[in-house]
Order: structure tokens, then C-alpha cells, then sequence
């Protein structure tokens, strides 16, 4: 099926695009702090235009040294800053794609070791409920010189290059503060009711008209629902898109929440794929210009929101990241070569949270663009890959494309290992989509995989590889505990499995990842289920985007839990455990599951290094993990080679 809408052109003001994929801002932290360019951004952002994406919005760029939300946040507020974002646009030129910048100010969403230990300012003395901060409220005085500030943003991007800049009024940032109730509680003519709350948009881009000229392309990134008490909803911005429209913007890029709802911005499977959609499609009805769509887009459904009128262009926020070549991909119809986002947030929100900057689980070539390559090797090697889980998986269809012959032994008749059952509870149903990635990958490139074929000291010397891979996962942990080896006791990994079937009262003891998604399951399929953690609560290992839809869909199942609690013996229909110093009994229960953990599963290194040749040890077999860190050791394996 050829998806023709989105690969169709497009035009945005006077700016012509050749099809209708964007890559939305998206912070990298591949900047220096002081707001450079870094040669790291440029092959980050080349890579994507080279990809085929006909749209390109760089990240938040500050148009004032106060006005960063990261760490190492690019800037246009000095003209220093520009010889090296002309370096930027002409490799996005270069390789095909149109280049916007957005122009941001965090306001009351950073904090002062981001901005050289300023104080943040904002349209109120209101903090950010998330960070907590009591920004500075800015004066008459000071909020005109933003506006003028962001003026002069836009002459330095278009100095550098760029085809347009975009206004960044979404996600709780400094323009999205003026425009929402929620944040705004000033009394003069930039507060109040929506045409006061509304003046600071207007005043920039009136700014930005005067001083860029009225064919260049500008754009307005705003969130129709800010998903806090009080913010600003759908209804409200229909009205924010037609006064964008009046003030001669050429595009709405339509988003949603603020810091308070950061859930809804990187979402994770709980939402739908494109379900930003139809809430986007009431702007669109209401205005004459081009309108962006975000929001867990994967191709079929982007195409069906074209079709729909639901927009004319789709932003692939975590999808590019993921796969910078998702439009040529299209293009030739390779749906089945796709990496997919499985919207984890492991190593793109959840490293910049850490001041590190964007990676991927899927895809572990991302956030290294210009530093690592998979080519040909002058000296191709025999590999043999012991296990298909993620980790194995990925070594083996890199090593393959960089010219190794790769042989894939897997024990199990399935691949996947516990990736493919972490795929099975309620959401997660996307993992099973990168597996299949990753088996499409390793048969292009001449993996000889082998199922039901588990490596022994004897497979090794048969084969003689001069290399081997440990992939071998890891195993349920089990500890000393009376009654842990009761009829009535199961590990979560077998239920999953479908090797195992629990009674109708379960007790689960740990509440990590594997113990929480299995009560998901569990609860989905009428199980009362009663959660018991050692910590002071449960989930704590998941990423915060799935455990904010996560703990209430427990809740809503009945789910209970038990909380800085030990046990200390099963018993056939109960467990007793401590807490706070004092013995207790929870009884009634059918079936004991067990989720304790996972322990490195590693019986083959000393047999693989009496070969003398070159054995890596990746993965849960190494040291148990989050998957992440098992493909990201699958690239340095293969590097080594």
C-alpha cells in the first residue's frame, strides 16, 4: 500500500516542502551550554534530512540567555551564535530538506544552574508545579524587551539560513505562560482576559513581521489542551489559531500539555497512535492556513489523518529519532525495515532528564551520528551470537552489515527473550513491532538465524567462530525464603509465558517493572491481584510518562498493594511479612507469583574464552539491566570487532 498523501508535497507560507513529514523541535542537548552548535547537532539533524524528512523544526533555540529549558540548550541571543547555526542549515540544505527554527523562552519551566544561575523569569511570581521554583514576574518594561528579543532571533535565523522560524507557545514555556490562565495572574495589559493573555503573542509576531519581511515563512507551536486545572483547552484555542492566523503566522504546529502534564507530550502506549488528531482537526476547521500534527504518529495511521483532514502535515517527534530514514522508507514501501518508537522514554526523555543527550533503545546508532558508522570491516569475522533478545538481536544485524558472517543461536523456538513477554501486558504491544524490526533487519542482511538451538561448549568448537557474542539473558531471581518453592508458586515470567495459569486470588511479591505490568495483565483478565514491595512504592523503576497512565488503570482494576514490607515465609494461602518492625499475615490467596528481579545468566564465557578468540558478554548476561543498555552494549560489541 503506498501511502501517496504523505509523501505528496506541501508548501508552508512561500516555503515548499516535498512531502509532508516534519520533524517536530525536540530537545537533543547536543548544544555546549553557552549555546553553540556542536558538530554533533549538525551530523544529528543531517542524518534526518538525509532520511528524506522534507520538514525539519530544530530544537528549542533561546532567543535570551534566561530563556533555557536544557542544559545545553542551542541559542540565537547573540550574534556570535550565528556562523555556526549557517553551518547547520546549509547541511540540512545539502541534504535535500527545509530547515525552520523554533525560538523559545522556558520562562518559569527552567531553573537557574540551566540559565548561569539567573533566576527564572515569568509572567507571574507562580512556579512551575513540577519544578518548584518561584520565578521572578517580569515587569512592563522587560516584557516588551522579549518581544523585541525574539524579533532579533528571527533576523539572526534568517542570517544563518533558515527558511522560517516557529514561534514555541506550547509545553508550559514562556509564551504558552502569558497565553494560559493557569500561569498568567497579571493585572495589566498582558493579562487578564484572552485578549490581554493574548497581547505577548501578538506583540512578537508583529516583531518578528517587521523585522523578517511578510513572505518569510513563520510558525506558531501551541498546545490545544494544557491538561492542568485551569490551563487552557481545546475550546479556547480554537480562538489562539485564528488570532495566530490574523497576525499573518503561516502555520499552526498544534501540541498539547505543559511540565505539569509532561505525560501527554512524550506519551507512552497507553495513548493511541494519532491521538492528537481529531482534536487537531477542529483547529484546522477553523483556519485557512496549513496546520502540523503530532502525537504517536506511525505511518498508516498519518496517512489516514491526512486523508481525514485532520491536518496537512504529521510531525514524527519520537519516530525520527528512532528511524531518521522513516520517509525513504515509505517511499519504497519498506514498512517492514521501520524501527519503530515503542514509546519507552528510556533513552530520549530519560537521559536528557539526566543532562545527558538523546539516545534510543530501538535504534542505539541514534544521538552518535558523526562520531559512529557500521561499515564494511577490511577483516570480516565469523560471529556467533548466543541468544535473540534485544541485545543479541541488534549485534547480530550490525555485525552482519558491517561484512561478518553472523550465526544467531537462540534456544527457544521464538526470539525475542524477555522483550518479547515484556510485549504481552495491556500497552505494550509496540516492543513486539521492534522485534519484528529487528528479525526483517538480520535476514536483509544474511543473519544465519537458528532457533531451537541452545549454544554448548560443543556448538562452540564446531562452529569456531572467531568471535562470539553472550546474549544469553538473564534468569528469574529466587531467594532464600521458606515456602518459595511451594506448589502454589509461580515466577511472573511463566504467566506471561502462558506456561503457567494462576488461580483467581493472586498475591505478587515485588512491585518493580515485572511485577507491576504482570498485575496489569493479571487484573485485565479479572484476577484480584495484591501487589507486596520492599520499597516505599511500587513502580519505581518505571519510566514517569507510563506510570502516570499506569498506577490509575491498577487502581481502576482493584489492584492493591502492600508497601515497605518484607516477606518472610510463604505459606500454601498466605505469606507473612515485616513491616516497620512488626510481623503481619495476608492470607486468601490461591497462586504466589514471584517477581523478585532478574540474575545475569552467563554459562558460556569460559567456554567461550578457551577459544582464545574475542568473547563480549552483553545484556542481562552481563549485568541485569533496562533493555537500553542491552542494545547500546550490542553497538560497542560490534565496533570491537
Amino acid at each position: 500500500m503506498r501511502l501517496q498523501k504523505l509523501l505528496a508535497p506541501g508548501k508552508i507560507g512561500s516555503m515548499k516542502l516535498k512531502n509532508r513529514f516534519v520533524v517536530p523541535p525536540m530537545g537533543t542537548n547536543l548544544a555546549t551550554y553557552n549555546g553553540e552548535v556542536t558538530e554533533e547537532m549538525i551530523a544529528y539533524y543531517r542524518r534526518r534530512a538525509k532520511g528524506g524528512f522534507g520538514l525539519i523544526i530544530i530544537e528549542v533555540t533561546a532567543i535570551d540567555r534566561k530563556g533555557k529549558a536544557i542544559v545545553n540548550e542551542v541559542g540565537l541571543w547573540d550574534d556570535d551564535q550565528i556562523p555556526m547555526f549557517r553551518k547547520l542549515m546549509d547541511a540540512i540544505h545539502e541534504e535535500g530538506g527545509k530547515v525552520v527554527v523554533q525560538l523559545h523562552h522556558a520562562g518559569r519551566q527552567s531553573v537557574p544552574p540551566y540559565i548561569f544561575n539567573e533566576i527564572p523569569e515569568a509572567p507571574s511570581r507562580v512556579a512551575c508545579p513540577v519544578l518548584n521554583f518561584v520565578p521572578e514576574a517580569m515587569s512592563n518594561e522587560r516584557v516588551w524587551e522579549v518581544i523585541d528579543e525574539y524579533g532579533d532571533a528571527a533576523v539572526r535565523a534568517k542570517i544563518a539560513g533558515a527558511d522560517g522560524v516557529e514561534v514555541h507557545g506550547a509545553h508550559g514555556y514562556l509564551v504558552a505562560q502569558f497565553m494560559s490562565p493557569h500561569a498568567n495572574k497579571r493585572t495589566d495589559e498582558f493579562g487578564g482576559d484572552f485578549f490581554g493573555r493574548m497581547k505577548f503573542p501578538q506583540e512578537i509576531f508583529k516583531n518578528i513581521r517587521k523585522k523578517v519581511g511578510e513572505d518569510y515563512p513563520l510558525l506558531f507551536r501551541f498546545g490545544y489542551d494544557e491538561k492542568v486545572n485551569g490551563g487552557r483547552t481545546l475550546e479556547e484555542s480554537v480562538m489562539v489559531g485564528r488570532m495566530a492566523e490574523s497576525c499573518g503566522v503561516d502555520a499552526l504546529d498544534v501540541s498539547i500539555m505543559t511540565y505539569a502534564s509532561t505525560p501527554y507530550m512524550s506519551a507512552p502506549p497507553a495513548m493511541p497512535h494519532g491521538f492528537n488528531q481529531f482534536p487537531t482537526k477542529v483547529i484546522k476547521e477553523a483556519v485557512h492556513i496549513p496546520v502540523i500534527s503530532v502525537g504517536r504518529y506511525e505511518p498508516a495511521i498519518a496517512e489516514s489523518a491526512l486523508l481525514n483532514g485532520c491536518a496537512d502535515f504529521i510531525a514524527f517527534g519520537r519516530e525520527s529519532i528512532a528511524d531518521p530514514d522513516l520517509p525513504a522508507k515509505v517511499a519504497a514501501e519498506k514498512y517492514e525495515e521501520i524501527f519503530p518508537c515503542i514509546g519507552c522514554t528510556q533513552s530520549c526523555l530519560g537521559y536528557l532528564n539526566l543532562g545527558g543527550h538523546i539516545r534510543c533503545l530501538v535504534n542505539p546508532l541514534t544521538g552518535l551520528e558523526g562520531k559512529v558508522s557500521i561499515t564494511k570491516s577490511e577483516n570480516p569475522k565469523k560471529v556467533l551470537v548466543a541468544g535473540a533478545g534485544p541485545g543479541g538481536l541488534v549485534a547480530s544485524f550490525l555485525a552482519a552489515r558491517a561484512g561478518h558472517e553472523v550465526i544467531l543461536a537462540e534456544k527457544s523456538s521464538e526470539i525475542g527473550g524477555s522483550f518479547r513477554l515484556a510485549a504481552i501486558p495491556p500497552t505494550k504491544q509496540d516492543i513486539a513491532t521492534a522485534l519484528r524490526a529487528y528479525v526483517n533487519h538480520c535476514k536483509k542482511e544474511g543473519v544465519d538465524i537458528r532457533l531451537n538451538t541452545p549454544v554448548t561448549p560443543e556448538l562452540l568448537s564446531e562452529i569456531n567462530p572467531d568471535a562470539v557474542i553472550l546474549a544469553t539473558g538473564g534468569l528469574p531471581l529466587r531467594i532464600n525464603l521458606e515456602g518459595i518453592d511451594g506448589e502454589n508458586v509461580m515466577d511472573a515470567v511463566d504467566i506471561l509465558d502462558g506456561t503457567k495459569t494462576p488461580g483467581n486470588r493472586i498475591l505478587m511479591i515485588g512491585g518493580g517493572m515485572t511485577g507491576v505490568e504482570t498485575a496489569d495483565f493479571l487484573a485485565e483478565h479479572n484476577k484480584a491481584v495484591t501487589i507486596i514491595e520492599m520499597r516505599p512504592d511500587i513502580a519505581l523503576d518505571e519510566a514517569s510518562a507510563p506510570r502516570f497512565f499506569l498506577i490509575p488503570r491498577l487502581k481502576e482494576h482493584g489492584v492493591e498493594w502492600i508497601v515497605n514490607a518484607t516477606v518472610k515465609k510463604i505459606l500454601p494461602e498466605s505469606v507473612i511479612y515485616e513491616q516497620n518492625g512488626s510481623e503481619y499475615t495476608c492470607s486468601g490467596y490461591d497462586t504466589i507469583v514471584l517477581a523478585l528481579g532478574v540474575k545475569a545468566n552467563n554459562p558460556l564465557e569460559e567456554a567461550a574464552r578457551a577459544l582464545g578468540k574475542q568473547v563480549f558478554v552483553i545484556g542481562d548476561a552481563a549485568q541485569p539491566g533496562p533493555a537500553n543498555k542491552a542494545t547500546e552494549a550490542a553497538l560497542e560489541a560490534v565496533l570491537s570487532l
